[in-house]
């Protein structure tokens, strides 16, 4: 292993799949390890059911460790498309989005027809939202005709809510359910930002008229796994004992006893570290996100489901937290708890680019963020979805429905 490579990257999580990926699809000559035996990391499918004594066929299960889906018009696809690795993979779209309001699940509306057929809302509120959602579907930012008054850069979300004289539950479906916010912070924010989120969500599900999700067929793991098939060496089983460095800028990681050196590094934050030594209805801050998946995603036995709730801790009793949700999914044959870290080492360290854990959210638009910003300052320009070498039809519009 005594060489030099462009970049080296330390995990296999999704976020480092992708950046390693984009760097070899770019002609970096880069060298890939993990201490795990299987690709994904945090981002892998498991099938723990035959360890917990469950009858029936381990090999019918793959169990997501993160609760994600794609946005059909989203980041991730275009990252997917550029590396081609959707040549390894298959997805079927997601039959339907959901939101809980008043102890009852109500289809997410986002497009005209359905919000005038929700029962969400009252009559009067319903014209409103139309009114509100054709205000985005015609917003453009490059053009001032369509802002109709309203100042992206500076006009809050909030004054545009007030602007179409939406009630408190409209705006709660809009900003976490369509928008995708975690929190109601963004509220007192520009209304920029959140025009767009609620035009992607629009986009994506017209994509494909059920919902604005896909997934990939066995499970998420199945996401970094196709990125093994670009150019790169990859090697699983390899501990990471020291980072090297020089003049105080890294150089390369001691494995072993073997030195490999690189120009720069990227690490998941659990690796460096160790190399290193609110939904209103529920009354909480963060929101409790639910993703559901079954025997036609090819991760479970037939007639069985699995559901992954998960949301951002804030007390010192995680799996109480989460109670709304698991009462809403019972009977429960078997449930898992789990509570990772979330790290931030996003920052510039010594030429080592380390990635942010992931979170609660339902996609992977936060991830695709962190892979860009880390792109950009590898690489010092952004990352440019405009040149990429397919286009999304060609591979996602025959996405199995």
């Amino acid at each position: 292993m005594d060489e030099e490579y462009d970049v080296i990257v330390l995990g296999t999580g999704l976020t480092e799949c992708i950046l390693s990926g984009i760097m070899s699809v770019n002609g970096k000559k880069v060298l890939h390890m993990d201490r795990n035996p299987y690709y994904g990391g945090e981002s892998s499918s498991i099938t723990p059911l035959e360890e917990v004594g469950y009858n029936g066929r381990g090999r019918d299960w793959n169990v997501d460790l993160i609760p994600k889906f794609l946005m059909a018009n989203g980041q991730l696809v275009k990252m997917l498309l550029y590396t081609e690795v959707t040549r390894y993979l298959d997805f079927k779209v997601v039959e339907g989005s959901f939101v809980y309001k008043g102890g009852k699940i109500y289809k997410v509306p986002s497009t005209e027809t359905e919000a005038l057929a929700s029962n969400l809302m009252g009559m009067f509120e319903k014209r409103r939202f139309r009114k509100f959602l054709v205000f985005v579907a015609n917003f453009d930012e490059n053009d001032p005709k369509t802002f109709e008054g309203v100042d992206p850069q500076n006009t809050s979300m909030r004054d545009v809510y007030r602007k179409f004289d939406l009630g408190q539950d409209v705006i709660d479906f809009t900003g976490h359910a369509l928008a995708l916010y975690r929190t109601d912070d963004y509220l007192d924010q520009p209304c920029l930002e959140t025009i767009n989120r609620i035009k992607l969500y629009s986009e994506s599900l017209a994509r494909y008229g059920k919902s604005p999700y896909l997934y990939p067929l066995y499970g998420l793991g199945e996401l970094p796994q196709g990125f093994c098939h670009l150019w790169g060496t990859y090697m699983l089983n390899k501990p990471v004992d020291d980072i090297i460095m020089e003049n105080g800028k890294v150089v390369g990681v001691k494995s072993e006893g073997e030195v490999a050196r690189c120009k720069q590094l990227i690490c998941d934050p659990a690796m460096f570290l160790t190399a290193c030594g609110r939904p209103n209805q529920v009354n909480r801050k963060s929101d409790i996100y639910v993703c559901m998946i079954s025997y036609a995603h090819n991760v479970a036995a037939q007639g069985k489901y699995i559901a992954i709730a998960s949301t951002t801790v804030e007390t010192t009793d995680p799996e109480k937290e989460v109670e709304p949700a698991l009462e809403l999914l019972e009977p429960i044959d078997q449930k898992f708890v789990a509570i990772s870290d979330l790290y931030d080492l996003s920052r510039p360290r010594l030429l080592v680019f380390c990635s942010c854990s992931y979170d609660a959210t339902t996609h992977f638009e936060t991830t695709c963020n962190d892979i860009k910003d880390i792109y950009k300052r590898m690489a010092g320009s952004a990352f440019d979805f405009e040149n990429m070498k397919r286009k999304q039809n060609d591979v996602f519009g025959e996405a199995d429905q």
